[in-house]
């Protein structure tokens, strides 16, 4: 089973830049890089969707920290109401 490498946003935006400043193919700079096509495509491909900035946004696909801070105050707040449940079931089970 293939393990999955990870790329820091530096080197990201830097592969976009080398390839848009070259007259490379996508395929030479993939193989120059040592990274699958695929991957230089999709990061090409979210740097043409935001102002040339390959944007990663975390596994949640947030715009900014403020969404992100959001997301995870939800989470919790539904973490809560589960744990409130359970607690009044546990007592409605403890008062039979």
């Amino acid at each position: 089973m293939g393990r999955k490498r990870k790329f820091t946003e530096e080197f990201k935006q830097d592969a976009v830049n080398y390839y848009e400043a070259s007259e490379k193919s996508m395929t030479s700079v993939a193989k120059e890089l040592k990274i699958p096509i695929s991957t230089l495509r999709d990061w090409i491909v979210k740097a043409e969707k935001n102002d040339g900035k390959v944007v990663h946004r975390g596994s949640g696909n947030y715009n900014s920290d403020a969404e992100k801070e959001i997301a995870r105050l939800k989470k919790e707040i539904r973490d809560h109401k589960d744990a409130l449940e359970i607690l009044k079931k546990a007592i409605g089970i403890l008062n039979k």
